[in-house]
């Protein structure tokens, strides 16, 4: 795929952000920043840029989500379900992940991993937020 200034304004837009983000809120981010590149167009990218291997996706909450990937090898992700913070992490072994293929009689053809939760600081903020809270 040859490089364009819509994808170049696009990749450019996710190295500035810590998280994934939806096609939504990236395309909201270029508007406020000047950038007039269609919601159509930011998908074609992102999904573009996903077959090349230059972001990483997850769903979350129902949507699709996009975030740079920094990393060339085979890597899983730590996701805040609150701020969208995440943190890559290395994959578990193929010894393991063929043991639970093999007890339950399936076979590997390729695996995903992504751990969903809270970081530090938002359980931070929320342990805040509940000792604030009492009457």
């Amino acid at each position: 795929m040859r490089n364009t200034r819509q994808k170049d304004v696009i990749r450019e837009s996710l190295a500035h952000t810590d998280g994934f983000v939806s096609a939504q809120r990236l395309h909201e981010r270029l508007e406020d920043d000047g950038e007039h590149i269609s919601l159509a167009t930011v998908y074609r990218q992102l999904n573009a840029m996903e077959e090349q291997g230059l972001v990483d996706t997850v769903r979350m909450n129902g949507q699709q989500l996009f975030r740079l990937c920094s990393d060339d090898r085979h890597h899983h992700h730590l996701v805040c379900v609150s701020c969208g913070k995440t943190v890559e992490i290395d994959p578990p072994s193929e010894a393991w992940l063929r043991n639970v293929a093999d007890t339950y009689g399936f076979t590997i053809e390729s695996h995903t991993l992504e751990v969903f939760g809270l970081c530090a600081d938002c359980r931070r903020k929320g342990d805040a937020g509940d000792s604030t809270d009492t009457d």
